[in-house]
């Protein structure tokens, strides 16, 4: 059942966590500019959304889910997409102000690749496929504190390789 909220209330508690919005995107991009791209993208996809949130559920765990997943969504895309000049390429006239975050995925690609096996599965299967604590923890067949602390010794890893100041 979904929640029949006010907008200018749920807006007022959007707002309240536009800095925990912030500090969760430094997580995935070392520039602010990216960052707050990120929680922008995160806010529209929201606020457009607001009949979809169900009662019952915390604000910041489903802000946090969407942007994770608007994250997740541009990482698979400049995952598939492959380096190179494309036919027709100089009759543009602006160039996409998309490539800063595209190499940024391919920095964080990389960096990924660099995880100790558990701790890039662990990473991969709660961040890239958008799994569950506990699901990671049953198919890992380890308690869920383990999994827990690959994720964070992973996140740790990235932030270092990606010079994120944390």
């Amino acid at each position: 059942m979904t929640a029949h909220i006010s907008p200018g209330s749920m807006g007022e508690e959007i707002a309240a966590l536009i800095p925990a919005l912030r500090a969760f995107a430094r997580t995935f991009y070392r520039h602010p500019n990216d960052a707050d791209d990120l929680v922008q993208e995160t806010l529209v996809k929201a606020l457009s959304n607001l009949d979809h949130f169900k009662e019952g559920t915390r604000l910041k765990s489903w802000l946090f889910t969407i942007m994770r997943n608007s994250f997740c969504t541009r990482y698979r895309i400049a995952k598939r997409e492959t380096v190179g000049i494309a036919d027709g390429l100089s009759l543009k006239r602006a160039v996409a102000p998309e490539q800063e975050w595209r190499v940024r995925g391919h920095e964080l690609e990389v960096a990924c690749a660099s995880l100790p096996p558990k701790y890039r599965s662990a990473f991969e299967f709660i961040f890239i496929d958008g799994r569950s604590y506990e699901e990671a923890a049953d198919y890992f067949h380890c308690p869920i504190g383990t999994i827990k602390s690959r994720v964070n010794r992973a996140r740790r890893h990235l932030m270092i390789e990606l010079e994120v100041p944390g």
